[in-house]
C-alpha cells in the first residue's frame, strides 16, 4: 500500500503542476478577454479537478488503510508524521519529497487561480462598462441605500421591436 500511496501522490502531483499551466494559458486568454480560448481551457480545468478529486478519494482510501495497522496514529496525526513510520528509510523519503512537491504545486496553482479571478472580475467589468456605454447607460454621482453606484439607463433600443 505504501508504494500505491508513493503513485497517488506522484500523480496528484502531475495534475496540480497541469492545472497550473493551465491557469497560465487562462491568464493569457483573460487579459485578450479570448472567450473561445477560455472555454475550451475550463472545459480541461473541469477534467483535471475531476481527476483530482478521484485522487484525493485514492489517497484517502490508502491513508486509511494504511493507519488501520498502527494504533497510535491519529486524525490528527501530521502527513509528515505519518510519513516517517513508513517500512523502510527509501520510503520514507520518496514520501516526504512528494509531499513537499505536492505542497509546492497546490501553492501555486491556488496563487495563479486568485490572480485568475482578478483578472476575470476586471474582464466582466470590462464587459459590463462596454455594455452599458452600448445601452447608454450612465453612473449617477449618487450611491443607492445599498453602497452601490446608480446607473439610469437612457432609450437607444427599442426592445419590443
Amino acid at each position: 500500500m505504501w508504494q500505491d500511496l508513493i503513485e497517488t501522490l506522484d500523480k496528484l502531483g502531475e495534475v496540480y503542476d497541469k492545472l497550473a499551466t493551465l491557469g497560465e494559458k487562462k491568464r493569457s486568454a483573460l487579459v485578450v478577454i479570448n472567450m473561445k480560448g477560455l472555454s475550451d481551457i475550463l472545459d480541461e480545468e473541469q477534467l483535471l479537478t475531476a481527476k483530482i478529486q478521484k485522487l484525493e478519494q485514492r489517497r484517502i482510501e490508502i491513508l486509511k488503510g494504511l493507519s488501520k495497522s498502527d494504533k497510535s496514529l491519529t486524525v490528527d496525526t501530521k502527513a509528515k508524521d505519518f510519513y516517517r513510520t513508513a517500512p523502510d528509510a527509501a520510503v520514507e523519503k520518496k514520501l516526504l519529497a512528494l509531499h513537499d512537491r505536492l505542497s509546492k504545486s497546490v501553492d501555486n496553482a491556488v496563487k495563479i487561480r486568485d490572480n485568475n479571478r482578478v483578472l476575470a472580475q476586471c474582464a466582466l467589468d470590462a464587459v459590463q462598462g462596454r455594455l452599458n456605454k452600448i445601452g447608454g447607460a450612465a453612473v449617477e454621482p449618487t450611491y443607492s441605500g445599498k453602497g452601490a453606484g446608480v446607473v439610469t439607463h437612457k432609450k437607444n433600443f427599442d426592445f419590443k421591436a
